[in-house]
């Protein structure tokens, strides 16, 4: 099964946008093989516009001459990844990223590049032309690069045929596909068929689908043809997406599971924003940024680190290597809150063998509290109770508290 549970991994549009380079990709991947593999995380992800010579920061150039085959594929800008020249692509990229022990994924953007249904460019491997694919009327409202395509035609299911046979002839395992996830109902069949591109291609890949909020009506179709997908816009390091993001995974845990996972976005702990200034740093302070890894863990969202991860300072690496933190989101399920307030909320999460539950405790509120909840609304007789950030040991009783800072959580595993 792929994504059999939630990918884990790094991407880089939090701390490159659209400007990362074979170096630095390189670089991510040789930390995260040194510090990270042990834990979990095998993804190393190539975000936005790889295919565009001139990208500097996050923001996006107008109608540029991207790079791309005979047939209207986009492939990687060679002065940015030395290693795609001569028509080589990704393949050495991956390769080396294999060579770790880890696995390669990218960004893409769906439909095909304007200027291929412009020059009216043949589709690989098929009778049809680009321009007959691309539906002008279907574009990014933030980005210029692409057309949607016109997916009640046979062209469209070959074009994108074509794409997933090129990304498996690379190695890609995991593609990240963007302008889609929120684009209900218009983008409903589109989905279908790259889906569908992605499945028959003869590699494994993981499917993951952006931005959010992806509808949540919308949950059975995600899960029939996607293994991730965003319920949220672009997170960032800010208090307030981060409290609101408690309703959102309210709304979506019941929809995890093997093979398909919501989304909560991107972690943005560590050295992010490399462009703009290179001594960026995340602003989230340390009890959000437990909050956050516990949350996402509770709601079994995968998880994508946003660093620079070459910069971790020594509770960053920490974070990302609590080893019984990040086994919630692969032990436990059926994860979901008991009660939410404005100032506190309480989540529950049985082990999937039977050994345990997980219980986490959240101060939402902007100042210190004590978060309880009663041993009876958890209904599990606990003889030990034990906090996994601090390690230490809790007495259970008529119930569970802790005392906690403002925005900081406290998540226990209880044992009988």
């Amino acid at each position: 099964m792929i994504a059999k549970v939630p990918p884990m991994g790094w991407n880089s549009w939090d701390c490159y946008g659209a400007a990362v380079t074979e170096e630095i990709t390189k670089k991510n991947a040789d930390y995260m093989a040194k510090y990270l593999k042990p834990c979990g995380w095998e993804y190393v992800v190539v975000d936005i516009q790889w295919y565009q010579p001139t990208a500097i920061n996050h923001d996006y150039e107008p109608f540029s001459d991207v790079v791309m085959d005979a047939y209207g594929r986009l492939l990687p800008a060679e002065n940015r990844f030395p290693s795609a020249a001569g028509g080589r692509g990704f393949a050495p990229l991956a390769d080396y990223v294999h060579s770790l022990g880890l696995k390669f994924g990218i960004h893409i953007m769906r439909g095909m590049p304007r200027m291929a249904a412009h020059r009216r460019l043949p589709i690989e491997g098929s009778e049809f032309f680009c321009h007959e694919a691309a539906d002008p009327n279907s574009v990014c409202t933030w980005n210029p690069d692409m057309y949607g395509l016109k997916c009640d035609l046979p062209a469209a299911k070959a074009y994108y045929e074509s794409l997933f046979r090129l990304y498996a002839q690379w190695g890609v395992d995991f593609v990240k596909c963007d302008d889609i996830a929120r684009e209900y109902p218009h983008c409903r069949r589109e989905i279908e068929l790259i889906s569908e591109a992605c499945r028959s291609c003869g590699r494994e890949m993981v499917l993951s689908l952006s931005p959010g909020p992806a509808p949540v009506e919308e949950a059975e179709h995600l899960k029939q043809y996607a293994n991730m997908w965003r319920i949220t816009d672009d997170f960032w390091d800010k208090w307030e997406p981060l409290k609101a993001m408690f309703e959102r995974a309210q709304k979506w845990c019941i929809h995890s599971g093997p093979g398909h996972w919501p989304d909560a976005d991107m972690l943005p702990v560590g050295a992010l924003r490399q462009c703009s200034d290179p001594d960026g740093w995340t602003h989230f302070t340390h009890a959000e940024q437990r909050t956050m890894m516990t949350l996402w863990g509770m709601m079994r969202s995968p998880l994508m680190i946003g660093a620079e991860m070459t910069k971790n300072d020594d509770f960053t690496l920490s974070l990302l290597t609590n080893a019984d933190v990040l086994a919630i989101g692969r032990d436990s399920f059926c994860g979901h809150p008991i009660t939410t307030t404005e100032e506190e909320s309480v989540w529950v999460a049985p082990r999937q063998d039977g050994a345990g539950l997980y219980v986490a405790l959240f101060n939402l509120s902007d100042e210190a509290r004590e978060v309880r909840v009663d041993a009876q609304a958890l209904n599990y007789a606990a003889k030990t109770a034990k906090e996994l950030w601090t390690q230490e040991t809790a007495t259970t009783g008529d119930a569970l508290c802790a005392e906690l800072a403002p925005h900081d959580t406290a998540v226990y595993l209880l044992t009988k």
